[in-house]
């Protein structure tokens, strides 16, 4: 079973969503993190919160969860402080993708990052994630619909106006830095509009969905959770 530190929200997660039950094949145990919110994780980056998420990765490793992800990249900030704490993989973000991805880029081609705050997402955080800190990024409007969404909660998601704000990203990171050659949603509530970006763009567009169930199978395979018990 994997486990998922959810941030403490309110609006609707819709599949495709991490934080959607339905959006993996396979099982999941969601444990929301109290208190711990869009504003004080993101655009605070309170570290009064980091036990919180701490004491919820327990609680999720206790309940026989094999590996642990979250519902925010912007939790990268804590990759390593949640990694030393529990004895299970823990994969927070998906700004974690971008050094392979960078690699396997053609020559004079950088990956670049569509994300819910542009403003939030620090060289220094990217460089938390092993990223180049001068990584091209592009956020959502923070007036926008996404973005008010997210921060400020909803009743109903439309999707419509979701996916166009995440398009609009795309699209000003492409015209300020042209030589985007893939992008990765930095965002885990992105994924169900990746391929609106993809379309848009005519890039490889790269999520936190595809990137958790490749993090999840491999840890869960045949016989493989046995044989590396004792390595974790």
């Amino acid at each position: 079973m994997l486990g998922i530190l959810t941030l403490d929200t309110n609006f609707p997660r819709i599949a495709g969503d991490v934080g959607a039950k339905s959006t993996f094949a396979f099982p999941v145990s969601h444990a929301v993190v109290r208190g711990a919110g869009v504003e004080g994780v993101v655009h605070e980056a309170d570290p009064a919160l980091l036990p919180a998420f701490v004491d919820a990765a327990h609680k999720l490793q206790a309940e026989g969860c094999i590996a642990i992800t979250t519902t925010c990249g912007f939790l990268v900030q804590w990759q390593s402080a949640l990694s030393e704490e529990v004895d299970v993989p823990v994969l927070t973000s998906a700004l974690l993708q971008l050094p392979l991805v960078q690699r396997f880029l053609p020559r004079r081609r950088r990956v670049g990052v569509v994300t819910y705050s542009a403003a939030a997402l620090t060289p220094g955080l990217l460089a938390t994630a092993g990223a180049d800190p001068a990584t091209p990024v592009a956020g959502v409007d923070p007036a926008g619909y996404f973005a008010q969404t997210i921060r400020h909660g909803a009743t109903t998601i439309d999707r419509k106006r979701m996916a166009a704000d995440v398009v609009a990203a795309g699209e000003t990171l492409v015209a300020a830095h042209p030589d985007v050659g893939a992008v990765v949603l930095e965002c885990a509530n992105m994924p169900p509009y990746r391929a609106a970006v993809a379309e848009a763009l005519a890039l490889p567009v790269f999520d936190m969905v595809d990137f958790v169930t490749w993090f999840y199978r491999a840890i869960a395979g045949p016989g493989i959770r046995d044989a590396l018990r004792d390595l974790w």
